[in-house]
């Protein structure tokens, strides 16, 4: 195994989006650790990872949780390396009428989407700022700049999300930690976003026209090329869509 160029920590990556920057991000040489709320879903991706020779771990952390969120960054780097790169994947994307959006519904929504992202990027910024370096990522969505019908719970929450991260971005930047935000302002080609379509419409898999959703390899290049960037020349907010989709 070749050397490592340090820690991809992805907190909220599931089998789609996060799995995607995984393998994406192992490619590129960095040890992979996984947080998210049963390690045991990232087995399959574990496995797989390992056999190409690759560094990846699992943990199981409620990102909700401030000790638990502290406890996963301190493993890290005390038992695997040095944090160069964070991925806050994790959302609750909920779609209620408003009279229907309980309290409950509400704040678990900003709990998960906007609260653990500030708890996630907080502990990546007090391991990175010691030693002067980091990436941190943000993966945000359409409702992060635009609330739509039923998404009372889900737009407050992602625009909350893009709050922090432009706060974290302006006090970050110049001790040479970036911070990007990733507006998918798309559908995700994945088997979730499938499901979902084919519910609401009665859509199969194989009717869905060519390169009208997203790509979650697309979305770990993106997240890939923001990393890679010079400080000279750094994007703080970068969005993806089809070619096909309206906006």
């Amino acid at each position: 195994m070749a050397k490592s160029r340090g820690v991809a920590m992805l907190v909220g990556a599931g089998d789609a989006i996060g799995a995607a920057v995984a393998r994406r991000f192992a490619k590129g040489g960095y040890t992979v650790c996984i947080g998210r709320r049963d390690a045991a879903k990232s087995q399959a991706l574990v496995d797989e990872l390992k056999a190409e020779g690759h560094g990846i771990h699992a943990f199981s952390v409620d990102a909700r949780q401030e000790a638990e969120v502290q406890k996963l960054f301190a493993d890290v780097e005390q038992n695997i390396g040095p944090i160069e790169v964070c991925l806050f994947n994790a959302g609750s994307n909920v779609n209620k009428p408003l009279l229907d959006t309980t309290e409950k519904l509400f704040f678990k929504a900003w709990e998960l989407a906007c609260f653990a992202g500030f708890l996630v990027g907080r502990e990546a910024a007090r391991v990175m700022l010691p030693r002067g370096r980091g990436t941190i990522f943000f993966t945000g969505a359409t409702a992060s700049v635009r609330g739509g019908l039923g998404f009372a719970a889900f737009s407050s929450a992602k625009f909350g999300l893009r709050a922090v991260a432009q706060a974290m971005a302006r006090e970050l930047g110049p001790k040479n930690i970036h911070v990007t935000h990733l507006i998918i302002d798309a559908g995700v080609d994945s088997e979730a976003i499938h499901q979902r379509m084919k519910a609401a419409r009665g859509i199969e898999a194989s009717d869905i026209p060519p390169d009208s959703l997203t790509k979650t390899s697309s979305i770990a290049e993106a997240y890939w090329f923001a990393h890679q960037q010079t400080r000279d020349g750094w994007t703080h907010e970068l969005d993806l869509r089809p070619s096909v989709e309206k906006w």
